[in-house]
């Protein structure tokens, strides 16, 4: 099953903007790279290669346990499924999945990859990201369903950014208040998303599915990651801003 960013009864996705002083190569080539990835490949349907209809879908299934975490191939530990949460993440099952995961790395990555430096940042996001991906296939380890996506390592993303970023103004427009637009601070958004990611978690009970656990997981590795590589939390230079709207996961 694929993971992605919504969750129940409150699918959202947020965007930040802000004033950067340093380009952000690393995050606009992953972003790159998703997209050309996902544009050759089945699940985009525009190569007429993989064909059509049913004969289409079974080519999606198989490109996806090919390059997918596969939980209960992932710990028979042959060197193809160890490399699976490595290039899960660059694997998207549609395009609302690719466009939301996207659309998360841009606006909150730039900064995270301006403060960490673009090496330690590629490093940062990979790792994370695997350790998200081997996190959710443990806690599911006789699942036979597939995961794909950069939601581990993009909430890792977002982990670091609330560390080292925390009052940066985040303006919110929330669903159920007619989408009026609310300013708040990256402290309090950003725990509030994970806490939409908790509760998630713990009503899916019919085993793996939108992948909550690897997106808290992953928010975790990245929180951790800052407060022990950086210590103090950096003040913000520039002035930020976020906007929240609904969109399918």
């Amino acid at each position: 099953m694929l993971g992605n960013w919504g969750a129940p009864g409150n699918r959202t996705v947020r965007t930040v903007s802000a004033i950067r002083s340093h380009p952000a190569p690393v995050t606009y080539g992953l972003m790159a790279l998703c997209c050309a990835i996902f544009l050759i490949g089945p699940a985009s349907g525009l190569s007429p290669s993989y064909g059509i209809g049913d004969e289409l879908l079974s080519a999606q299934r198989a490109y996806f346990e090919r390059w997918g975490v596969v939980p209960v191939e992932l710990f028979q530990g042959t060197p193809r499924a160890l490399g699976t949460p490595a290039t899960a993440l660059f694997v998207h099952g549609s395009w609302l999945h690719l466009l939301g995961n996207m659309l998360f790395l841009y606006v909150f990555g730039a900064m995270a990859e301006e403060r960490m430096g673009h090496v330690e940042f590629a490093l940062f996001y990979v790792g994370c990201g695997y350790l998200a991906l081997l996190g959710y296939a443990g806690a599911h380890a006789d699942s036979a369903q597939t995961l794909v996506g950069a939601s581990g390592a993009i909430s890792a993303v977002l982990g670091a950014f609330l560390y080292l970023f925390p009052k940066a103004r985040v303006t919110s427009l929330f669903p159920f208040l007619f989408f009026l637009p609310l300013r708040f601070p990256a402290w309090v958004v950003l725990p509030f998303w994970v806490s939409l990611q908790w509760l998630a978690a713990g009503r899916a009970s019919q085993g793996p599915g939108v992948a909550y656990l690897a997106h808290l997981l992953g928010f975790s590795a990245g929180f951790l990651y800052a407060w022990v590589r950086y210590g103090r939390p950096a003040r913000v230079k520039s002035p930020a801003t976020a906007t929240e709207g609904e969109n399918q996961p």
